[in-house]
């Protein structure tokens, strides 16, 4: 008999399509237990490697998780957690080293495997299917007889041991974005998940859905569960984790309490030498009125009305952070200026040094920048809209320019400069301008859409959550950028999901709550909690643009 380790096993699948083995094989599995040392970590990886072709994605990573914490797992962009993760949670296989769990080592083949082993992932982006309830979508996989009145019953007890609010026959469709990360949650719980890692819970939450989020980590927490959250937000690290552990370039830096460390001592082993965490804020620049949005009304393909009435103006030399939950328009007031999305009701103006108006409304961007109007726009979907896949750094920028040639032949030596000076300002990590960039990491993706978009000099900047996925070095060098646009009197229209950042960046922020302008505040002065009232049309107050 063969006992196989993680690193033998795929190996081991590949000879046996082409041959018979004389001997018998045993893949290694354990069964959880429920009494286990409180010293033996839940979960222990020892020297794990994983390559994607020639990027060393992990290399040789040790970590150890352990029950009754939280792990806040740390690095830039490129090095390498949520592959990590996906290890754990059987989405990807390690190319070598060993995964413990509870002492003992296992074998992680697939998503199936890590639920036995009482590993569950909460991604990023939810994976529901919107027209069923929350009941069909926890049980939704699981075999065995479906009995979702008994199923309803678990699914409260669930609820009330942790602190969750989940209606299990309210539809998907209907739920915010909170509440289907809570289905999420409830649904890994419902397998008998002991571990649980969380990609970027709060990417989309306002702070009070944050705080009720932490509220429930930590009541799983004090329960005896192990989890790790991914996250940049250093802020929340702060406030949530007991341990931190850093990831950088594929490595394992190592680890501290958090009680004991700072975020400047994070980002600094994060990115390996000092970094400045202050965010700069200028002040406007000559300020004057340079995008007029008049009562803008937009429905979506379905007919849903998406922007209900909004008005406000955007100043040249001025950042206006646009703040809401996910979902409130504001993908569609992107859209509907850079004319992307046909408006039902309103106008766009775009209005000139001298004050000559430009409406936009009815124009798609082809024709928009006919009339002279230098209009770049960072969209929410950075591959679906702003980037092509399968395209190289070089063509990919080059979608800015080729129709400005004048002769039969394609210049591809200037976007290919480009394209160097953006590798270089913004440290993408690339093995060459040639690789496609849907062989990037997120980060990496968005820092190519960012500086392609920012490098177009344009007179109004558009950006649809411009520094979501980023690390936090990343994240400064862009607000940086968008810093110095702005002291170039670009009007710039930021939307963001950090308030934080909106409250430290922004000179004015307006505020969308179900398609509707909540209020515009001023960035000085203005609090998180006001804000993320307005958010949802608690309270708040009201001011004139």
């Amino acid at each position: 008999m063969v006992k196989l380790s993680c690193g033998a096993l795929s190996q081991y699948r590949a000879e046996q399509r082409t041959a018979a083995l004389p001997f018998a094989v045993t893949i290694l599995c354990v069964e959880r237990t429920t009494t286990v040392s409180e010293n033996i970590p839940a979960v222990e990886l020892r020297g794990v490697s994983k390559r994607f072709g020639t990027v060393l994605a992990n290399d040789k990573v040790s970590l150890e998780i352990h029950r009754g914490e939280i792990l806040a797992l740390l690095g830039e962009n490129g090095s390498g957690k949520t592959t990590l993760m996906n290890m754990l949670s059987g989405i990807y296989f390690p190319d070598e080293g060993e995964i413990r769990i509870d002492g003992k080592p296992v074998v992680i083949a697939s998503p199936k495997d890590a639920f036995a082993f009482g590993i569950g992932m909460i991604h990023q982006h939810f994976k529901l299917v919107d027209v069923l309830t929350a009941a069909e979508n926890i049980v939704l996989g699981l075999k065995g007889h479906l009995d979702l009145a008994a199923a309803s019953k678990k699914i409260k007890s669930i609820c009330d041991a942790y602190g969750f609010e989940v209606d299990p026959q309210q539809k998907i469709y209907d739920m915010s974005v909170s509440q289907k990360q809570t289905v999420e949650i409830v649904k890994v719980l419902y397998r008998g998940a002991n571990v649980l890692i969380l990609d970027e819970p709060t990417a989309v939450l306002t702070p009070q859905e944050t705080d009720k989020l932490f509220a429930v980590l930590r009541n799983m927490r004090d329960a005896g569960k192990a989890i790790v959250i991914i996250t940049h937000k250093m802020h929340e690290v702060e406030s949530l984790s007991d341990r931190v552990a850093v990831l950088r370039a594929g490595k394992y830096i190592g680890s501290m309490r958090t009680s004991e460390t700072n975020a400047q001592e994070m980002t600094n082993m994060m990115v390996g030498h000092t970094v400045t965490l202050n965010i700069d804020r200028p002040d406007p620049v000559n300020p004057r009125p340079r995008l007029e949005v008049k009562d803008l009304t937009v429905r979506n393909e379905d007919g849903i009305l998406k922007l209900d009435g909004v008005s406000f103006i955007a100043n040249s030399g001025e950042i206006l952070g646009i703040a809401g939950i996910a979902g409130s328009g504001q993908k569609e007031l992107l859209e509907a200026i850079a004319g992307l999305q046909p408006a039902e009701h309103g106008s766009i103006s775009y209005i000139e040094d001298n004050g000559t108006q430009e409406q936009l409304i009815g124009k798609d961007p082809l024709a928009i920048a006919a009339m002279g109007v230098s209009l770049s726009f960072v969209p929410e979907d950075r591959l679906g809209m702003g980037l092509v896949g399968n395209m190289d750094l070089t063509d990919n920028m080059m979608l800015r320019s080729f129709r400005r040639g004048h002769s039969i032949f394609t210049d591809r030596k200037t976007p290919m400069h480009v394209a160097e000076n953006v590798v270089h300002e913004l440290e993408v990590s690339t093995p060459s301008l040639a690789t496609p960039v849907r062989r990037l990491s997120g980060g990496n993706v968005q820092k190519v859409l960012v500086g392609r978009e920012i490098t177009s000099a344009p007179t109004v900047l558009l950006t649809a959550y411009a520094v979501r996925g980023l690390d936090i070095n990343s994240s400064y060098t862009i607000y940086d950028l968008i810093n110095r646009q702005k002291e170039a009197g670009v009007a710039v229209i930021y939307v963001g999901e950090d308030l934080d950042v909106l409250l430290a960046l922004a000179d004015r922020i307006l505020v969308l709550c179900g398609g509707k302008v909540s209020g515009i505040l001023p960035g000085r002065g203005a609090s998180k909690r006001e804000v993320g009232m307005m958010m949802t049309q608690i309270g708040g107050k009201k001011s004139d643009d």
